[in-house]
């Protein structure tokens, strides 16, 4: 299991991929989205926003309200962020759990 702080590094290095790939993805991605990820076997949440291609404002703590969840476990997250777990094959299997519009999961595809 991973800790919480390997779980905001991940996350943060999402963030940091995607920020050196906004100004390609922007031209076909336009989403602009609150984003929750839950983290289960750790009883934990991030939050942030995704918009222009970007993740950003990603702080400590859930958002209900958010447009966009995403509920897996620390392992699965860090794997899923390395590349090494593929997001349809997560989703198909259960390992991760994605709530969003469809048109939304549309586009988060084309960001990951």
């Amino acid at each position: 299991m991973a800790t919480v702080d390997e779980c905001r590094q991940a996350l943060q290095d999402l963030a940091a991929r995607l920020a050196r790939n906004a100004e390609t993805v922007r031209e076909h991605v336009d989403l602009d989205r609150t984003l929750a990820c839950r983290v289960t076997d750790l009883e934990t949440a991030f939050h942030g926003r995704l918009t222009d291609g970007r993740l950003i404002d990603l702080a400590d703590g859930d958002d209900p309200k958010a447009k966009i969840a995403m509920t897996t476990t620390s392992d699965d997250l860090i794997a899923l962020v390395r590349g090494e777990l593929d997001v349809t094959r997560a989703v198909a299997n259960r390992r991760v759990s994605i709530k969003a519009n469809p048109f939304d999961l549309m586009k988060l595809r084309k960001l990951l």
